[in-house]
This record gives C-alpha cells, structure tokens and sequence, in this order.
C-alpha cells in the first residue's frame, strides 16, 4: 500500500454530497433487523422508483435496474442487527434465530461470540415494529443479557415492551451522525445500501441487488436464485460492504478495501485488477483485505498465537456453491467500531467509494 499522504479525498473541500446525506439519513432510521426486511424492502423500493430504477421483488432480494441492465452489476445486503421477541417479554438477537443458530442440538454460536454480543448493546434505546408493514410499535431500553443454560443461548431483557408478541422485530434506535472525519451510526450495511440508491440519481443504467439475511449467512441463496433463473454464465458481480478494522487510525490508512480471495474462494482476478487499477487512477488507496490478513497472522504465529481467518463473504459463497455460474469480487468501505452503533466510515474512503462507483458505471 502507498504512503498515506493529504489526497483530494482528504482535503476540506471534498464534503460527502448533501442529496446521499439526506438519503442515508432516511434509510438509517428504517428499521431492517436480520429475517425482518421486508418493510426497508418497502422503502428501498420507493426511493429507488423515484430515480427512475425498475425495481422487482424476489424472496429475499429486490432488484433495481436501468436501461443497460448488464452493464454494471453491483449488491449490497439491506439487514442490520437487532433482536426477535420469542416470547412473553423475551428477546433474542435476530441474526442468530434467523440463521437457525440458536437450535437445542449443539449447533450454537459459541459462547465467546455471545459474550462479546451481551456487552456490545447495554443501555442502547430499541424500538418495535410490525415486520410487513413498518408500523411502530412502542419503544424501550436493553435492560441486560444473560445466557440461557439450558438453551445455550443469548437472551436480552427489555423495558417497556413487554406488550410484543413473538416474532416482533425490535430495532436498535438509530441516527446517522456526521463528524468532520467520519460517518458514525449503525452503517453495516446501510451505507453500501444507500449508496447503491444514489449512483441511480446520478444516472446508473446497470443492476443493483439488495439482499437480506446477509448477517445470517443466507443472502448469497437469494442472490444465487435469482442468477439461476435470469443470468447467463459470465456474470461478474461487484459485492459492496463495510469492512472492519481495529480502530479508526487503522481504518484510516486506506480509502478502499479490495480482496483476492475469501476463506470460501477466489475472486475474479481480471475484475479485481480492474478495480486496483481504477483505484491507482484516480489517486485512491487500496488495500487487499486477505494479504493484511495473512501479514497479521504471519506475526501471531511467530508469537504462538492463533491466527485469524481471512474472512467469509457473501462473494466467496456465492462462486464456491454456483459452479461457474456467478463471478466477482468486493469493493468495500474501511470502518471501526464494527457491528456497534457507532460503527464509523471515514469521510475520504465514503468519497472515493461514491467516486469509484461512478467511474465503474461511466459517470464521472
């Protein structure tokens, strides 16, 4: 990776346009909690007709096109985390009820993971809705965690909801808020998302995918359907998403992340070189996700410690389960704070992604 150096991405004047603020905004304070979508779906899609996109609905994915629609093909996932109640005033974190991860036969998320999740969202303010239709349904506060012996499994307490019903989506209450270095809120992965929405108001004629159930590891099924029924069998998708890192100093250091591979497979190359060269181009900084990855590991190892995984994307199962049949690779937005509310995206790195978004569909 180059010296980071003061770019045009950096400088004073390169302000993240108003009218993309103004969508983020928007969509940050619609609910979309993991197997609960379909009102942000509801949403996406009206936004979307009003720049002129045809929009289609598919179980698990909405698909906006213009008129070249083979173009430029992009996907973003639309769900965020939050909680399902599975009870009378019980709650339990949504990814891990929709990934069908919270079964009584051992096939648990571990407890480390679990702790970590317990202590991530104390105190933070969550609302309820009806999952169809958006509709409030009263708000209230994580009054604690606990996890359940006998079911192994992560359990939050809440005030002053104790009127849902079971499967009642409950949202982590929201706003974006705007720093002079950073973009800070619940992005993962709102912030692709409304990215998406904004290259149609610039013009995009390509395919734009938004996909649920990406935190519960189902969306790349969606996508792969609908691939199944319409594409043909050189289809190079560009996957967008945030990508997290320790803090905000190292998030920093580069504007863009890009990946070679996932732990589940190898992306496009040619497509990959493609977006590495955009990026030289245009002055954007660019780092490879698996080779720092693998660079970290090489010292853990030296010190007797375990190394970490590379990473599992919605890209790499996508090409791993399609035999040939989808092809890609990522383009991502460096942030700290991952999976929290307060998750932050650098200034520079949201304009060079907007920038590189326009560039690949021809509109800068």
């Amino acid at each position: 990776m180059a010296n980071h150096h003061l770019s045009q991405w950096e400088s004073s004047e390169a302000n993240i346009p108003q009218s993309f603020l103004n969508l983020l905004s928007l969509l940050i304070r619609n609910p979309s909690v993991v197997g609960a979508e379909h009102s942000f779906f509801r949403v996406l899609q009206r936004e979307l007709e009003e720049r002129g996109a045809h929009v289609t609905w598919y179980e698990g994915v909405l698909v906006a096109q213009g008129n070249a629609p083979d173009s430029l093909m992009l996907s973003a996932h639309i769900d965020r985390h939050g909680l399902i109640c599975t009870g009378p005033n019980e709650f339990q974190y949504a990814a891990f009820i929709s990934g069908a991860r919270s079964d009584l036969l051992g096939n648990s998320v571990s407890e480390q993971l679990m702790r970590k999740i317990s202590t991530r969202f104390q105190d933070t303010p969550v609302y309820a809705y009806e999952p169809w239709s958006g509709t409030y349904r009263g708000k209230g506060q994580i009054r604690g965690t606990y996890i359940c012996e006998y079911r192994n499994n992560l359990i939050f307490e809440l005030n002053d909801l104790e009127h849902l019903v079971a499967g009642t989506p409950v949202a982590f209450t929201d706003k974006l808020t705007v720093t002079s270095e950073a973009l800070v809120g619940q992005l993962d992965n709102v912030l692709t998302a409304a990215a998406l929405v904004y290259l149609f108001e610039q013009g995009f004629q390509g395919t734009a995918f938004f996909t649920a159930q990406e935190e519960a590891g189902k969306s790349w099924r969606y996508l792969l359907e609908w691939f199944r029924r319409f594409g043909g069998s050189t289809n190079q998708l560009i996957v967008v998403d945030t990508s997290p890192f320790s803090d905000f100093e190292t998030a920093k250091r580069q504007h863009l992340v890009l990946r070679n591979k996932d732990a589940n497979a190898t992306f496009n190359q040619e497509l990959t070189q493609n977006l590495a060269s955009l990026c030289q181009q245009h002055s954007i900084e660019a780092l490879f996700k698996d080779q720092y990855v693998e660079e970290l590991n090489a010292q853990l190892v030296a010190r007797g410690e375990e190394p970490n995984s590379i990473g599992s994307t919605e890209m790499g199962r996508i090409i791993a389960a399609s035999n040939g049949l989808v092809d890609g690779t990522t383009l991502q937005i460096p942030t700290s704070g991952y999976h929290t509310m307060m998750e932050s995206a650098p200034i520079a790195s949201v304009n060079a992604f907007l920038h590189t978004l326009k560039a690949m569909a021809n509109l800068t």
